[in-house]
């Protein structure tokens, strides 16, 4: 079994959080954590198996460390990657918008030949569009409300890390 490398931004330290809650979870000795203010392609390539993280602002931008990197994102090697994405927003605030990070950088991993798991079910979320709505009924990534459900987080998390933990074979 190879490491997972989870790879996350975070602007107010809430992505952050879920992240170290997440690597804890599954272990340090299986998780090796990275700020994507810090990373370089040499980073991702040391894992077939990665872990996503962020969250959107306003009307669906990335935060800045992902936007900084999108460009260098877009071009990491996706073939061979089985990819879980997890994602923080606002479901009420900006409901046009829920966790559209996860679909912008979950389209790029498809696209470009990545495996997707840690899909998540829409219930229990009050959306209006997100580009993480696969239209079946789930996310394609683990959504998680700071603002307005941060006492369903620490829950959704331990139920979304067993799940992942089947899916990536660990």
């Amino acid at each position: 079994m190879g490491k997972i490398g989870l790879f996350y931004g975070s602007d107010t330290g809430c992505t952050e959080a879920v992240a170290e809650m997440i690597q804890e979870q599954l272990g340090e000795d299986v998780v090796d954590i990275y700020d994507v203010y810090d990373v370089s392609a040499e980073d991702f390539n040391k894992y077939d198996k990665w872990i996503i993280g962020l969250a959107t602002w306003h009307d669906g931008q990335l935060v800045s460390a992902w936007d900084d990197y999108f460009d260098d994102y877009q071009e990491l090697e996706f073939q061979g990657k089985t990819i879980a994405f997890f994602g923080l927003g606002d479901q009420y605030g900006y409901s046009n918008y829920f966790i559209d990070g996860v679909g912008t950088l979950g389209k790029v991993a498809i696209e470009k030949g990545a495996k997707l798991i840690g899909f998540w079910p829409t219930d229990g979320y009050e959306h209006d569009e997100s580009k993480a709505d696969m239209g079946d009924g789930n996310f394609m990534g683990l959504a998680i409300d700071e603002d307005n459900q941060d006492e369903l987080t620490e829950e959704r998390v331990t139920k979304w890390v067993q799940q992942i933990k089947g899916e990536f074979g660990i």
